[in-house]
């Protein structure tokens, strides 16, 4: 499996995202939009739920999270969890790390046929590759890295445990 360096513990995770949260809701401040915050599975949906239960903590707008299914490999077929009218909606994109851009990109597809008020991405960890034009607008942790290191977010019951470089 290889060392873990670990680059997140779990209390730094989780003031990251309460960060994150805090940023979210001056941005959203003053506008009563609903939100939907869709988490990429699976620890993109943790994401997404923790974002959310801070976010409710600040903003009184009517707050729903929703997963959003793709193959990262192989993202051609993208599907969300409820059938939902994102027309007039804040739309927010979690995942757990974006590395290229790739999965973003992809993620934003369930939202063409409609006219969301905003789309905006966050995601824990960010990798400094760019292949595609996609920039996380709320950032946990931005890491340079080589092309051959892996991040991962380990998510436990519900819970982000913290991240590291393999």
């Amino acid at each position: 499996m290889g060392n873990r360096n670990y680059i997140l513990t779990k209390d730094a995770a989780a003031r990251k995202l309460h960060r994150m949260a805090l940023e979210l809701a001056e941005q959203l401040n003053g506008d009563e939009a609903p939100v939907i915050i869709l988490g990429i599975r699976n620890s993109g949906m943790v994401i997404a739920d923790r974002i959310a239960e801070h976010l409710k903590k600040y903003i009184s707008n009517n707050i729903q999270t929703a997963s959003i299914s793709l193959d990262k490999g192989a993202p051609k077929e993208v599907t969300v969890s409820d059938a939902i009218d994102f027309t007039g909606l804040h739309v927010v994109i979690a995942d757990d790390v974006t590395n290229s851009g790739r999965t973003l990109l992809f993620a934003l597809k369930p939202l063409l046929n409609f006219h969301p008020k905003t789309i905006q991405t966050l995601v824990l960890v960010e990798r400094m590759h760019k292949m595609f034009p996609v920039k996380p607008d709320y950032v946990g942790l931005s890491v340079s890295t080589t092309l051959q290191d892996h991040i991962q977010v380990e998510v436990k019951e519900g819970e982000v445990e913290g991240a590291y470089i393999s």
